[in-house]
């Protein structure tokens, strides 16, 4: 099991009073089998091009682009077309690696993280569960069903289409809506500080980091654990 770390302030409020829990999708609960580096590598050798991006500059702009879009294709093309343009390559060139990505991902091909059904069987229990992702609802939703997540998740928000991306407050308040509780009530658990927990923050979310050591860019999570399989041992989970 995953260490956890937490802000012994905001325990003892929050344990009396969590009525919600709100979950990020991607590397929180589950993983693609083959990863986006990965098919990133094969694409540019499917199209005989030399890498001239890789997969650390297209998460980078994705979220600029998500909203704009409902289908995940559309928004891979659009990212790959400004990689090309700003790397002096012709947009066609980012067009045809993205058509080479696309063929390739299977978004049913994930696995679950360990522990994350169990986890998430747990927490239904107790708490509604909402799903805050960003991406299309036609790639993310594959996702849900193909782990059978979708089975224990009461609300699913899929950030870009349903409402802006996160960190945008738009979508962690849809989600409060959706479950009738105010923010002191939720919790908020993701891999990422950028969009999870500054995120929440905004919005007044306390918020859970999955993260392999102390957040270095100042933005501080209420709760640190290591893995989603440590979720349950955090104390607010067993008062």
């Amino acid at each position: 099991m995953g260490g956890y770390i937490f802000t012994a302030a905001v325990l003892l409020v929050h344990m009396t009073q969590l009525r919600a829990v709100f979950l990020d999708l991607d590397d929180t609960l589950l993983t693609y089998r083959r990863s986006p580096g990965e098919l990133l590598t094969a694409s540019f050798a499917a199209t005989g091009e030399d890498p001239f991006f890789d997969v650390k500059e297209y998460y980078a702009i994705f979220d600029d682009y998500v909203g704009q879009f409902t289908d995940s294709r559309d928004v891979r093309r659009a990212c790959f077309e400004h990689l090309a343009r700003d790397h002096g390559r012709n947009p066609e060139t980012g067009r045809r690696v993205a058509e080479a990505y696309a063929e390739m991902r299977d978004h049913t091909a994930v696995d679950l993280l360990p522990g994350a059904i169990d986890v998430v069987e747990t927490l239904a229990e107790t708490y509604p569960l909402a799903v805050i992702t960003n991406g299309p609802a036609e790639a993310q939703g594959k996702k849900l069903a193909a782990t059978g997540l979708d089975e224990y998740v009461d609300v699913t928000v899929f950030a870009g289409d349903d409402a802006s991306a996160k960190p945008d407050p738009e979508p962690f308040e849809r989600a409060l809506d959706a479950v009738g509780v105010d923010p002191a009530g939720a919790i908020h658990v993701g891999d990422s500080l950028e969009t999870d927990v500054r995120g929440a923050a905004v919005v007044g979310i306390p918020s859970v980091w999955i993260g392999p050591e102390d957040p270095l860019d100042g933005i501080v999570p209420d709760y640190r654990i290591t893995g989603i399989d440590a979720l349950l041992d955090l104390p607010l989970f067993r008062a």
